[in-house]
């Protein structure tokens, strides 16, 4: 910015977006000083770009810029619903209106079935349940992980459509 300018010429740009072409540093620096404005290198290289604008203004313009992109990104969650292989009907429901709740939220969901003692022998208990989650959402999910095997839990991890 302004004194700070290395290079003895430039490439010159007005605030109106005009081009004028590669000038030396001290002529430019007038020109932005008969404006009242800043002499600002916009992008370096063998001949920087410099442009003619309100340093202060176009920071502050930068940081509004940031902060409203900051206020539009949306945070994806996992949430986590733990089942159990041999879980009751009405229990089932609870779970999966839960699961649409957080689906409808916009949140990724990571479904647990949690293997105990001699529940391990009948894993496919737990595939068929995870199979019957898949079925109750198939038009509203799209599947990120499918069902596998960690030690004594199976996870499948669902995201919405």
């Amino acid at each position: 910015m302004n004194e700070e300018i290395e290079n003895a010429e430039i490439r010159l740009i007005t605030e109106e977006g005009d081009n004028i072409g590669v000038v030396i540093v001290e002529v430019a620096a007038g020109l932005a000083d008969e404006a009242g404005l800043d002499l600002v290198e916009v992008s370096g290289g063998q001949t920087p770009v410099c442009k003619i604008m309100d340093y202060g203004r176009a920071k502050f313009q930068a940081q509004k810029k940031a902060a409203e992109a900051r206020k539009k990104q949306k945070t994806v969650d996992i949430k986590e619903i733990k089942l159990r292989p041999n879980i009751d009907q009405h229990d089932y429901d609870v779970k999966m209106r839960n699961v649409a709740k957080f689906l409808k939220a916009g949140d990724k969901v990571k479904v647990t079935i949690r293997f105990r003692g001699r529940e391990m022998a009948h894993q496919e208990l737990g595939m068929g349940l995870m199979n019957r989650v898949k079925e109750d959402f198939t038009e509203s999910i799209k599947v990120e992980l499918q069902p596998k095997m960690e030690g004594r839990q199976m996870t499948m991890v669902i995201a919405p459509a």
